[in-house]
């Protein structure tokens, strides 16, 4: 067989390209780490923080408004990742904007897709609400109302309306009239009947990210074991729009864990009108907001 020969000066180029690319590799990974911890930017789909947030703002989250994690999920992708809590400074407020990982809808144990939702934090985890004729009320105090609250109805679902779809499952209430509600704290302990276990279902079998939870001649079983009880894991969160009557948040998916918190918004850095066509340069520059462009958030 014959050799192939190779000069000196080609091993050494494949040794500086080796040596480049793995600079270059670490670069990146860092690069990776910081924009994934610190910042990112975040589509605004829906008009339920309007007028607040506007449809088609993009928005720069800080996520280190309420401490450091790992890279949640790779950008730009469907992708999670495992990710650690590194260090946690502060905990989000009532009256906060925030910026969380949709946990799911109300009976679902986890949301297929990577999805970040915007959200006012009405109530944090220890407090109880509800809301009576479209007022909302924390620990029997009518909360502050948002500068930019609006409804889109001009009248009140009356308190026997039941709307099937609201969190938890099977009470008798609507978005108007909300029945009072505990939000959870970490370290909580929740007293399991086979009268509520349907309330509680869900929030046990995201906690475990699986099904846990059974029902077996009256009694229940958490992971195949007999409970009459729940330790809580996290704190929890209670969302709601700024939009009240067209806003799809807490009232009826249920709670933010703690550990779903990504950041908060802090400014729009671009905004456009989605609702205009944009089929040439000029619709392009019509549908642009340029009076909300670095408009800060709040």
């Amino acid at each position: 067989m014959k050799k192939t020969k190779i000069s000196f000066r080609e091993v050494l180029k494949w040794k500086n390209l080796k040596k480049y690319l793995i600079e270059y590799g670490k670069l990146a990974l860092i690069l990776f780490i910081v924009t994934s911890s610190l910042v990112q930017g975040s589509r605004v789909p829906t008009p339920s923080m309007e007028t607040t947030i506007m449809t088609g703002d993009f928005l720069l989250v800080n996520k280190l408004a309420y401490g450091l994690t790992t890279p949640r999920n790779i950008p730009l992708t469907n992708i999670a990742l495992p990710f650690a809590q590194l260090l946690k400074w502060n905990d989000p407020k009532r009256g906060d904007i925030i910026v969380f990982e949709f946990p799911g809808n109300r009976d679902e144990i986890k949301n297929a897709n990577i999805d970040n939702y915007v959200k006012r934090c009405v109530a944090v985890a220890g407090d109880t609400l509800e809301i009576k004729n479209k007022i909302l009320y924390v620990n029997g105090k009518q909360s502050p109302i948002p500068t930019h609250v609006q409804y889109a109805r001009n009248f009140t679902l009356p308190e026997n309306f039941v709307e099937g779809e609201t969190f938890p499952k099977g009470v008798v209430q609507n978005e108007d009239n909300y029945k009072s509600l505990a939000v959870p704290k970490k370290d909580d302990i929740i007293k399991l009947t086979e009268a509520n276990i349907e309330q509680w279902k869900t929030f046990i079998n995201r906690d475990f990210e699986k099904e846990v939870v059974s029902v077996n001649n009256g009694k229940i079983f958490i992971n195949g074991i007999e409970a009459t009880e729940y330790k809580v894991t996290d704190d929890y969160y209670f969302m709601m729009g700024d939009n009240r009557d067209n806003s799809l948040d807490s009232r009826y998916w249920g709670f933010v864990p703690r550990r779903n918190i990504v950041g908060k918004p802090m400014i729009a850095y671009w905004s456009w009108n989605s609702n205009i066509p944009t089929s040439s340069i000029f619709e392009l520059l019509a549908s642009v907001r340029f009076d909300r462009i670095g408009k800060m958030v709040y």
